[in-house]
């Protein structure tokens, strides 16, 4: 078990060599110098196709050439204040190293031949000497012309490609050469420049020093065995022998095997062996029997080699646990203990374990995707029950999976029993009925079978198999979440969590809590502890929930910008389109409405905002709850994981409760149209005559399938790529210190991507039956993608505990019961399945769908329209004649012109209505109930679980006694 801890191109011109051989003394050099570099008089210059070759060049010669030599002569001749020098060194050493304008001078022949030189060449001392070099050594470190220079070079790690290369430049390696009190070295480090170097750094690095010296003896006598290696980085490696694992395992009561499980397999495991790998390729190992190692009693457990006794994860834990308890100071005081208050002040550069094997390795691969046991033994229970909770999840998808592509089959091979389509698609009917604008001014008066395709579309998904399958993904919701309640308490039984309670490092409080709480009071049980006065608590409170509505008021204005874009743009589309969708389109222009193309660009437009705020609501939730000064690890995770959920079910899902709840519900009537805020000219949207569950299900499909593509591009190319040194040359620890950090937010973000995607398969799922299909594929590749990333390109994380997947698991639940909700209210309102079944068993002569699209169309007098409503001249498709055709239809149930009631809702539409409420009711509480049925019928714990811990229990009390017994101490 080991642990690292760590800490040009020239172009030459025969030209400039005249010109360059003259001394800065001549008028026109002394004054161009005088300019800062920034100046527009040099920056002209610069870039002129003039002096650009000559600047070139001027770089593409080594220092002692006879171009340069009496050029630098009589630059290193004036002081750094001079006017001819001072601006323009002011102006250069502004800029940090990697900037466009330092970067190639660094790597040009010029500054390659400088390093290539020794102090002891003759080039040097005069150098050194000269008033330019004298007057910079002269200024302070805080002074305005040395400070950025500074913080730029400060600001790299020895390891970065700049330094490699400088110190082992002749120049450097020949100052490290000479002895501090040497005429060359002792100038230098008497001068102002290093004084205040020295004076700023020293202190600190001593402090460092010396921390490191006190906390490494006490991890030695703590019993660990250290190791160094002095290289660019110094590394420490530790190794925990056998008698430490022993003596840490009796602290912290770690459960060991002491016999072999002799209770029978669970009987439903057939039922998911289809999803996993073979066992001639897993190698399960035995189940156990355990109980909490005692060092006295080594005989009584079952111990056959003391090198693999203890498992990877147990060895990391225990080590960790040392080191996050072990003083690094004389005194002993609570707060100068642990590795993590050293990582925090900069005496060390990071603590990490070691992988045990070659990272990208196949086997370690195999473990993560397809043993959660292996998982778990490796990188601890926490990351063990990730991983089991995506299996089951996506062994659970399987089911929805299959049904859902039933439902979409049934709706694609339905087309011919689809009367209301064809009623649309055919010149008799839908080619006579004629439409009223859709926005005013630019939108003309439209015929209904230009709509054709787009309602044989909608027919795919609104058909009787998605009310169907709304029922059954309410049902399936709750059978994963049942299932995985057992399949979490026989986890909690098979890695000894049972009587677990949250890990003394979850609870013991935060560094930075103890840092900015300066106030203490009594704790009965840990005595005096620092503390958050009660005003301050409430202060950041009132702080974060202001900060929070701030942020989704936030994510609503762009909601509402896009539905302002959806308005402005369809009449653009319909103008483009005003007499049919084919005559400016021609390639695919039948597939094509003014309706599709808005859904679709306003859908792409909201999905890279979505993306966009997500940078953002990352870094705002991550300050928001530092403010707040969280007290323990597992309560600023808790907060964090709600306020991210928050904001990203707000970011992900508004577009779609918009489109599914509110598009098309409040439009007003021809001649009487309600408008955006109510006074703006933006008229609110309306539904395709097919209805509105088509655009709903567009805006799913981009989103959700943007959002799984984006996440997984962005899993594979964002960690940076593994080295690829040699491993002869390039160490084990070396390779996994080059490794990301795997932090202690690395489980939320995977969390967090899987819990959107559940709400997208479970929330809208009545207007996509193959979204669980979709993120079937999708968590298939994200299984592969996560185990490439942790075996790849992370460093092995601390092991830690944990029974469940914490409050993930109360978010899901919330998820699935507003699931069922907003199903009901999908299928109610936002598809048409309810009017089309009121109208066949209420208004219908023969029970047939014939004559329901005339029946769900009112009639308006054109005579009726304002000239703030009517088309202008020119945008009526051809064929439109007023004198002949004076109404036109809209979607709505209301009388028409001339009726005593005008324009009033018909009884039709207070009948459809209260079917709708009744259908909301019925369905709910039907799917609740069988909710609330199936947790009762299915416990949480299984029964041999429950068999096996009670076995377990007998026999350590049955052993025990045995032991002390026959083997006495």
């Amino acid at each position: 078990m080991g642990w690292g801890v760590g800490r040009h191109v020239g172009v030459s011109s025969h030209i400039v060599s005249p010109l360059l051989s003259y001394r800065l003394s001549y008028p026109i050099l002394s004054s161009l110098l005088s300019y800062p570099i920034l100046s527009p008089l040099l920056l002209s210059l610069l870039s002129s196709h003039i002096l650009s070759p000559i600047l070139s060049s001027l770089l593409s010669y080594p220092l002692s050439s006879h171009i340069l030599s009496p050029l630098l002569s009589s630059l290193l001749s004036y002081p750094l204040s001079s006017p001819i020098v001072s601006p323009l060194l002011s102006s250069l050493l502004s800029y940090p190293l990697s900037s466009p304008i330092v970067s190639p001078l660094l790597s040009s022949p010029l500054c390659s031949s400088l390093l290539s030189y020794r102090l002891s060449s003759p080039l040097f001392p005069s150098m050194l000497l000269s008033p330019l070099l004298s007057s910079l050594l002269s200024y302070p470190l805080s002074s305005p012309i040395v400070s950025p220079l500074i913080s730029s070079l400060l600001s790299y790690r020895l390891s970065s490609p700049l330094f490699p290369s400088m110190l082992l430049s002749p120049l450097l390696s020949s100052l490290l050469s000479y002895p501090l009190s040497s005429p060359i070295v002792s100038p230098l480090l008497s001068s102002p420049l290093c004084s205040s170097l020295l004076f700023s750094f020293l202190p600190s690095m001593l402090c460092q020093q010396e921390r490191r010296r006190e906390y490494e003896a006490n991890l030695q006598k703590a019993g660990l065995e250290l190791e160094t290696e002095d290289k660019l980085t110094y590394f420490v490696k530790i190794h925990a022998p056998w008698e430490v694992l022993a003596t840490y395992a009796d602290v912290l009561k770690i459960k060991v095997p002491f016999k072999e499980n002799d209770i029978p397999d669970i009987p439903m495991d057939w039922l998911f062996t289809p999803f996993r790998l073979p066992d001639h390729i897993m190698n399960p190992e035995p189940d156990y029997f355990t109980s909490p190692f005692n060092k006295g009693k080594i005989d009584f457990f079952l111990i056959d080699d003391k090198e693999t006794f203890f498992p990877p994860s147990v060895r990391n834990r225990i080590v960790y646990y040392i080191l996050a308890r072990c003083p690094y100071h004389k005194t002993d005081r609570e707060d100068k203990k642990g590795i993590k208050r050293l990582l925090n002040n900069g005496t060390y550069g990071s603590a990490f374990p070691l992988h045990d094997v070659r990272a990208g390795s196949i086997t370690g691969r195999r473990c993560l995707i397809g043993c959660v046991s292996h998982n778990r033994k490796y990188y601890g229970e926490k990351i063990g029950i990730y991983f089991a909770w995506l299996g089951f999840y996506t062994e659970m998808l399987f089911f929805a999976a299959v049904v859902g592509l039933i439902c979409f089959l049934y709706g694609l091979f339905t087309f011919d029993d689809n009367v209301w389509s064809k009623e649309i698609c055919s010149e008799e009917i839908g080619g006579n009925i004629i439409m009223c604008p859709l926005c005013d001014k630019k939108c003309g008066y439209w015929k209904l079978n230009s709509t054709c395709n787009s309602s044989w579309q909608s027919h795919m998904f609104d058909n009787v198999g998605t009310v169907f399958f709304a029922i059954f993904m309410g049902i399936w919701v709750t059978l994963f979440l049942e299932f995985w309640k057992r399949r979490q308490a026989r986890l909690e039984y098979e890695w000894d969590l049972v009587d677990f309670e949250e890990e003394q490092q979850q609870l013991q409080l935060r560094p930075e809590y103890e840092t900015k709480c300066t106030s203490r009071r009594l704790n009965r049980v840990t005595q005096m502890e620092p503390y958050l006065p009660i005003t301050s608590q409430c202060a950041r409170t009132f702080l974060s929930g202001a900060t929070v509505i701030f942020w989704i008021s936030l994510i609503i204005a762009c909601i509402i910008g896009v539905i302002a874009y959806r308005l402005a743009v369809y009449a653009a589309f319909a103008s483009i389109m005003k007499d049919s969708p084919t005559n400016n389109i021609h390639m695919v222009g039948s597939l094509i409405t003014p309706q599709l193309a808005t859904s679709v660009t306003a859908s792409c437009i909201n999905f890279v905002i979505i993306m966009i705020l997500n940078l953002m609501y990352e870094r705002v939730a991550i300050w928001i709850t530092d403010m707040e000064i969280p007290k323990t690890h597992l309560e600023y995770e808790n907060k964090l994981t709600v306020k991210m959920f928050l904001f990203q079910f707000v970011n992900y899902y508004s577009s779609c409760f918009y489109v599914a709840f509110f598009k098309g519900k409040f439009v007003g009537h021809p001649g009487d149209y309600i408008y955006m805020f109510g006074w703006s000219k933006l008229r609110n949207e309306e539904c395709d005559p097919g209805g509105c569950l088509i655009e709903l299900t567009t805006q799913l499909v981009i989103v959700m399938s943007g959002k799984q593509v984006w996440g997984n591009v962005q899993e594979a190319l964002v960690p940076r790529k593994a080295r690829s040194h040699p491993e002869s040359r390039y160490s084990r620890w070396e390779q996994d210190h080059d490794l990301q950090n795997f932090g202690h937010l690395g489980l939320f973000y995977e969390y967090l991507e899987m819990v959107i995607q559940f709400g997208f398969i479970t929330l809208f799922v009545a207007s996509f039956p193959l979204a669980p299909l979709l993120a079937l594929l999708n968590n298939i590749i994200e299984v592969r993608v996560d185990a490439w990333k942790f075996t790849t390109q992370f460093r092995r994380p601390v092991a830690s505990k944990a029974h469940s997947i914490g409050a993930w698991q109360e978010i899901l639940n919330g998820v699935a019961v507003l699931s069922v909700v907003t199903n009901a209210f999908i299928v109610a309102f936002t598809s048409d399945m309810i009017p089309r079944l009121v109208y066949m068993y209420a208004y219908s002569n023969d029970l047939s769908m014939k004559g329901y699209i005339n029946n769900s169309l009112s009639v308006f007098n054109i005579s009726g329209f304002s000239e703030d409503n009517r088309p202008d001249d020119g945008e009526s498709p051809g064929w439109f004649n007023s004198s002949v055709i004076t109404t036109c239809r809209y979607r709505d149930y209301r009388y028409p012109s001339g009726h005593e009631k005008e324009y009033s809702h018909t009884m039709q539409f207070w009948h459809i209505l209260a079917a709708k409420l009744a259908f909301i009711i019925i369905m709910e509480h039907v799917a609740f109930m069988v909710k609330f049925f199936v947790a009762w019928m299915i416990p949480d714990v299984p029964s041999e679980v429950k068999a096996r811990i009670k076995r377990e229990r007998y026999l350590i009390q049955e052993y025990l006694h045995n032991y002390e017994v026959f083997f006495p101490t």
